[in-house]
């Protein structure tokens, strides 16, 4: 369980094909407190850490993962939010998210203003996934709140700090993120759908 809030944007040293997976390294300031076994969301994506070297550890993706998420297009020297899993107790300062990518996105509009930034996402709406003007969702890991909905496309607008502190400054237009729709919202949908 994680709440979007990213900790640290690691960057990717290595990529290894294992057969159908990938073994992705990442250089973080995380690393030393990191165990193996331990979830680690990336991009959004959960992923369990399976070795540690020094500064870095590696996680692997696995078919599915890559064929639902952005992780398929890494490239070494790319920057990638990282967020350890929350700890009971702690303040929920973002939202519920499970680090379980739902669908990506397209970014197709990137809108500068004085002090903030707002981007617009567009995705495959045949997946039946929702959002709701000031209902949460989240990009790339990143906790956000939706400003505009449509049918198959959102806004969201950036502050200075997650736009400084993320891997939000990355992205231009065309580029891919992953999407993780708000789980309550995911209930509801459901729910209405056997209704």
């Amino acid at each position: 369980m994680f709440t979007g809030i990213i900790e640290e944007v690691g960057k990717i040293k290595n990529i290894t094909a294992k057969g159908s997976n990938l073994d992705i390294q990442v250089t973080a300031k995380i690393t030393p407190e990191l165990k193996i076994d331990q979830s680690v969301a990336h991009n959004g994506v959960c992923l369990t850490v399976v070795s540690i070297e020094e500064n870095s550890y590696t996680v692997t993706a696995i078919e599915e993962t890559l064929t639902k998420t952005n992780l398929k297009t890494l490239n070494i020297g790319d920057a990638i939010n990282l967020e350890r899993g929350m700890k009971l107790g702690d303040r929920l300062d973002g939202h519920i998210v499970q680090g379980h990518v739902d669908q990506t996105a397209k970014c197709i509009r990137v809108e500068k203003y004085d002090g903030s930034w707002k981007f617009t996402f567009e995705y495959d709406p045949s997946l039946h996934n929702i959002t709701i003007e000031k209902g949460s969702v989240t990009v790339n890991g990143v906790s956000l709140t939706v400003v505009d909905s449509k049918k198959n496309q959102f806004s969201v607008a950036i502050i200075p700090y997650t736009y400084e502190h993320t891997n939000f400054k990355k992205i231009k237009e065309g580029k891919i993120v992953n999407l993780e729709f708000d789980v309550i919202g995911k209930y509801v949908k459901r729910m209405q759908e056997f209704s």
